[in-house]
Formats: structure tokens, C-alpha cells, sequence
């Protein structure tokens, strides 16, 4: 192990503010909508748990939804557009040779002054951005403010008909990571791991750009989520019961079992909004503590660990105080 202390603690760095966009349509799923499915859809998704899940239109781009995602983080960060520095957008539903969404973002929403770029990640792509931003700050004094925003489209990556249709939407979220006086508050630790063996664990490949999974990736996603968890909570030297909220990227339905119950994680701290957003990729951590922050659950003081799963493979998770 080579990774035993955390990267943050006395850095000054903090999560000052969050913000979601949801497209205009939501799809309400009825129990006749259900298709059987396949072996691996009953290995990775098991029973259709999700209720209703945001489509984007054709207007709603990862730019179009980012900025206003961005605009809400911005707001309650109390930070203007002409203070930001560092804009890192990720996204992996939409990829694109060039341009980089990024760029566009920060234009579209006024940032000219910031630095502007993408990162991937697939579904870990929040924590990619917010340890990417926070590397930023800790190298260049002079800035203050950086703004991560993930947007994804992830309702065009998969089969039309399938029952992974079903269980997958589009959303952006957004944070602001600011450098404040504070100490022990803040940004405690980001982690993010890559094994390339995994690499066929989740694929999208051309021509038809669909997602596709192995039956075992509840399984691998579980054994992931067990490394992180151990490893997070050694280097900051805490336990699980000292956490207030666990907000993961939500998978399936049975990965959040799996997940819960191998780390003994009471179902009340371990927070997704699943069931009626669906699976949003690297955008359903920042819209879950967006949404969290806005109807009072999130309480300053109150100790956040977000752990993550992806393509790559990737795992990966943030520890920060509210």
C-alpha cells in the first residue's frame, strides 16, 4: 500500500456548492414495460426497481444541461461566473473526437477567464473531475475556484427495447470546489483506481455505441466497492459508523444490495435517488447531494463518502465534510 493518508485534510479545499438539471421529459415505467430480459439482465439488474427516468431532447446537450446545472452550483456557492478559474467537465455518453464539451460549457455559461476541459472516467467521472480540480488548486495559489460539472445522455447508450432502456436516464450535476481558511472541514481524500484487466467488464463499442455488461459485474462492482471502502476509511481513520451519508453511484438495484450489505451500511445513510432518476452515470453522485443539500438533509458538519464504479475499469470515491 502506498496510498495510507489522505490527500486533503489540511488543504483548505471544500465543496462550497451544488446544482442538477433534469430534461424536460420523464418517462413514468409501468410494470407492463418490463421485458424479460436476458441472463445477464437478471444477474445485473434483476427486478425493474426504477419508477421514472429524465430523456434529454435533442436540444438538451451535455453543454445546454451542464450550464444549467453549473448556474444552480454557482448560485449556492455564492461564486460568480467571472471567478471561476478551472471548469472540468466529464461525460462519456457523448464522447467526440473534437471539440471537448468543456470548452463550450464554460463559454456558454460566461466563464472566459477558466480553463476548460474534459475528463471521462465512464461512470467515476465525478470523482475524476473533483481530484482533477483539486490537483489544479493545489498547484496554482492564485486560484480559488473551480467548477466540476458532470453531464450525460447515458438514454443513447443502450439497445432501444432493452430492459437496460429502462433503467438508465440523463441528468447533469454540478459543484463548486472553492479554497476556504478551514482546515479539518472540507475535502478530506479522493481515490481513483484504474485495473485494465477489467477492461471487458462494461463496454460500449461501435457501430451501435450500446452498452453492454458481464454477468459478473454486480459481483466485480461489489469486490471494488470493498477494496475502496477499506482502503478510504484506513487512510483517514475512521469507520463507516462515523459517516453520515454514503451517496454512491447507484449501478443497479443489485449492486446496491450487494454494496450495503457487505460493508454493513444502514439502508438510511445510503442515499440514491435510483428509483425515480434512474442510473445518470458520472451525474448521478452531484445530483443526489444537489438535491440533498437543497431539501435540508445535508447539514453542515455532517461527514460524506461517495463511492463510484465504472468502465475502464474504474473505482473511486470522495470523503469530504459538508
Amino acid at each position: 500500500m502506498h496510498d495510507e493518508t489522505s490527500l486533503w485534510r489540511d488543504s483548505g479545499l471544500r465543496l462550497s456548492g451544488f446544482g442538477h438539471y433534469y430534461p424536460e421529459s420523464l418517462i413514468e415505467n409501468e410494470p407492463a414495460d418490463d421485458p424479460a430480459g436476458n441472463a445477464v439482465d437478471d444477474a445485473v439488474i434483476g427486478r425493474l426497481d426504477v419508477r421514472s427516468r429524465h430523456v434529454a431532447g435533442e436540444e438538451e446537450t451535455p453543454a445546454y444541461m451542464g450550464v444549467r446545472a453549473a448556474r444552480a452550483a454557482l448560485e449556492q456557492a455564492g461564486v460568480g461566473v467571472d471567478e471561476v478559474d478551472l471548469l472540468v467537465l466529464s461525460n462519456w455518453t457523448d464522447r467526440q473526437f473534437v471539440p471537448e464539451w468543456g470548452p463550450y460549457t464554460a463559454h456558454l455559461l460566461g466563464c472566459d477567464r477558466a480553463l476548460a476541459f474534459d475528463v471521462c472516467g465512464a461512470c467515476t467521472g465525478f470523482v475524476h473531475g473533483v481530484q482533477t480540480a483539486a490537483s489544479f488548486l493545489g498547484t496554482r495559489p492564485d486560484w480559488r475556484h473551480a467548477l466540476v460539472v458532470s453531464s450525460e445522455r447515458f438514454s443513447r447508450r443502450v439497445r432501444p427495447g432493452s430492459k437496460g432502456e429502462l433503467v438508465v436516464g440523463d441528468a447533469a450535476g454540478a459543484a463548486v470546489l472553492s479554497r476556504g481558511d478551514g482546515r479539518d472541514g472540507g475535502l478530506w481524500d479522493s481515490l481513483l483506481v484504474s485495473e485494465g484487466s477489467g477492461r471487458e467488464t462494461v463496454t460500449v463499442y461501435p457501430p451501435t455505441g450500446w452498452i453492454r455488461s458481464d454477468r459478473e459485474l454486480v459481483s466485480i462492482a461489489a469486490g471494488s466497492h470493498t477494496d475502496l471502502a477499506a482502503r478510504m476509511l484506513a487512510r483517514s481513520g475512521i469507520t463507516m459508523d462515523d459517516i453520515d451519508w454514503v451517496v454512491p453511484h447507484p449501478g443497479t438495484g443489485q449492486l446496491h444490495t450487494a454494496v450495503r450489505e457487505r460493508l454493513g451500511i444502514p439502508e438510511e445513510r445510503f442515499i440514491t435517488n435510483y428509483e425515480v432518476r434512474a442510473n445518470t452515470g458520472s451525474a448521478s453522485v452531484p445530483i443526489v447531494l444537489s438535491e440533498m443539500s437543497r431539501d435540508g438533509r445535508l447539514r453542515s458538519g455532517d461527514l460524506c463518502y461517495t463511492p463510484t464504479v465504472g468502465s475502464g475499469w474504474y473505482y473511486g470515491g470522495l470523503l469530504f465534510r459538508v
